[in-house]
């Protein structure tokens, strides 16, 4: 399976889960900045969950299918469109070569996942095919997709894939009639993002910490891959250590010597230097995925017991997720 880039649109690159395995040698996770809906476009074309897939960043894309496609796509920034007819996410799409497909602009967030039957063969770099920006590895050439790609699918298939090839292979653009959404996942309330006080959180006064867990913040224009920058009330520490660089990770809220905080994401550094007041809990981190510049959001403390209960009923409904899709199918 094949597509042809014709235009690239913002940023426009290929990721899988990250890499974990060499953060003792500073090299950051990097991977889809929204999990729940890269797996979720995996999930339903029958791939596993660390298939590589497109991340789109706003929309304003477009690609033409080079041969038969088995695609679908999730995530709140784009809707796709081919001629006509707007394709529905959480579904497979069966795509007939020769068709052209858009990528409109979604304003309910920014983010948007492709995956495709088998997921994008790139090479894998340090135990992952994310693309690193920064440093100029992975993914597709280490950059952005560009004008004239020619992405390519991996050809093997797994038996669920297989199965759901056959059923909606057809002249003309087919899928189901059921799908999965990401919002069935998450809460009704998308601007409240809950946390774990960090090590750093008893540094803070207790005016800062009532602020911290009460006033609005809102996404500077600054906030990229690497880390969100947050517009609100400084923040004021009676402790006043040096603190010695120390590990941080996607989700780590750091406080900087202005007081201003920075909300770090999948591209961040693997150690820093400022205080960190929290640690977004893993469950909401797709949320924070799919703000941009000008939204405002809300922190809600929770315990870390909490935030570990509501990952573990995370993953199994997700695990229950890939069980229903491929009973569809037998």
């Amino acid at each position: 399976m094949q597509i042809r880039i014709l235009k690239p649109g913002f940023m426009s690159t290929i990721q899988d889960r990250g890499r974990y395995q060499y953060l003792s040698q500073a090299v950051p996770v990097s991977g889809v900045m929204d999990t729940l809906s890269a797996r979720i476009a995996n999930k339903v074309v029958g791939n596993g969950d660390d298939a590589a897939v497109i991340e789109f960043t706003y929309a304003d894309v477009e690609f033409i299918a080079g041969t038969d496609l088995l695609i679908a796509y999730a995530g709140d920034g784009a809707i796709l469109i081919a001629g006509e007819q707007e394709l529905p996410a959480g579904r497979p799409l069966f795509i007939p070569s020769g068709t052209t497909i858009k990528l409109i602009n979604n304003p309910c967030g920014i983010r948007t996942y492709l995956a495709v039957a088998g997921g994008w063969d790139v090479p894998e770099i340090l135990g992952s095919k994310s693309t690193f920006l920064t440093a100029g590895f992975g993914g597709l050439d280490g950059r952005v997709l560009q004008k004239g790609d020619v992405l390519q699918n991996h050809e093997k298939l797994s038996i669920g894939t297989q199965k759901i090839l056959k059923s909606l292979g057809s002249g003309q653009v087919n899928y189901p009639k059921w799908s999965i959404s990401p919002q069935s996942f998450l809460p009704a309330n998308r601007k409240t993002i809950k946390v774990v006080p960090g090590n750093e959180f008893g540094w803070f006064n207790a005016g800062s910490i009532a602020g911290f867990l009460s006033a609005p913040y809102i996404i500077g224009r600054q906030s990229n891959r690497m880390g969100y920058h947050l517009e609100g009330a400084a923040l004021h520490r009676f402790k006043k250590d040096e603190l010695l660089s120390t590990s941080v990770t996607p989700g780590t809220i750091q406080v900087t010597g202005s007081g201003s905080m920075v909300l770090l994401m999948a591209d961040c550094q693997t150690t820093g230097g400022y205080p960190r007041i929290a640690q977004v809990a893993a469950v909401d981190m797709p949320l924070c995925a799919q703000l941009k510049p000008g939204d405002t959001i809300y922190f809600k403390e929770i315990s870390r017991r909490e935030a570990e209960v509501l990952y573990i009923e995370r993953e199994q409904q997700l695990h229950q997720l890939t069980t229903a899709v491929q009973s569809k199918y037998l």
